[in-house]
């Protein structure tokens, strides 16, 4: 009886860890491929969706198209789930739309203006900023975020 439970409690936490690490390889990682628009349209939906894989994976997701020099910023993963979490941010995680318009770029850099509607109908516009990543390494030519403004309410919709 004792082995029956055991092997139940090993198969129970097998389970356990193998969809974590089933789950974490659902959030998409940097590719040179991904241009600067599309790199800020992951994050947010990461955001708006905040628990769709596991907990906080949007906030997760957002991390990874971090420039690391935002993360030297911002410290290490916890402290940036505190940082989105806190007043400053907060209308992103689960916000009901988006918007996304370029206001200027070069080969180097780009910067987007964009606009949530947050859970409670209200707007907030927002400055973001991501750079091609230029050193070598799996980053290279990548786009990454490297500036959030703090956000502008707009008003309510209603």
């Amino acid at each position: 009886m004792t082995l029956k439970k055991l092997l139940l409690t090993f198969n129970i936490i097998l389970f356990y860890f193998l969809s974590t690490v089933v789950l974490k390889a659902d959030l998409i990682t940097p590719k040179s491929s991904i241009k600067p628009k599309e790199v800020i349209e992951i994050q947010l939906t990461g955001l708006m969706k905040n628990d769709n894989f596991f907990k906080d994976s949007g906030i997760e997701q957002t991390w990874n198209f971090a420039h690391p020099e935002n993360k030297k910023n911002t410290g290490p993963l916890p402290n940036f789930k505190q940082m989105i979490k806190g007043r400053s941010y907060q209308m992103l995680i689960n916000h009901v739309s988006h918007t996304i318009t370029e206001v200027g770029s070069s080969d180097k850099w780009a910067q987007f203006e964009v606009i949530i509607l947050d859970q409670n109908k209200i707007y907030h516009k927002f400055n973001w900023q991501v750079e091609k990543y230029t050193m070598d390494g799996p980053l290279k030519d990548c786009w990454l975020t490297t500036m959030v403004s703090s956000p502008i309410p707009l008003g309510s919709s209603i």
